[in-house]
């Protein structure tokens, strides 16, 4: 872990909400609204982003835990954002509070847990599973 990674790193990611993300593709639903999928995986892009910069060489994070409440649709063609704040630092253990808003308000808040992961060593891993 690098010695500059400090708890209140924060990340912001802004999106137009069009087919691509909406409930209807993702098969999460039928609508044509911001997809519950989307607005995660938007999330988890947003916390893993903001803290790239302060990781080691040949390391990087992956999320192991989503908490979330999607509480409001985000029509087609309105801008959202992401944005992500590191609340807790446990050894490799990342927490973050994580938001997306749209030009009403708020539209999903809650928790994401990121690990930080050393790449090689990783796919390693995941390559050899199930072949022991």
């Amino acid at each position: 872990m690098s010695q500059s990674l400090h708890l209140g790193i924060k990340g912001r990611i802004d999106i137009t909400v069009d087919a691509s993300v909406s409930a209807k593709q993702a098969a999460s639903g039928e609508m044509d609204v911001f997809g519950t999928p989307y607005v995660i995986a938007l999330m988890e892009q947003t916390a893993d982003k903001s803290v790239r910069p302060y990781l080691e060489e040949g390391c990087a994070t992956v999320g192991t835990l989503v908490n979330i409440r999607h509480i409001a649709a985000t029509p087609m063609g309105m801008t959202a954002y992401a944005e992500s704040e590191l609340t807790e630092i446990d050894r490799r253990r990342l927490v973050f509070r994580v938001c997306v808003y749209d030009a009403v308000g708020l539209v999903a808040e809650g928790t994401h847990e990121r690990f930080i992961i050393q790449k090689d060593a990783f796919m390693k891993k995941t390559e050899n599973r199930g072949k022991e």
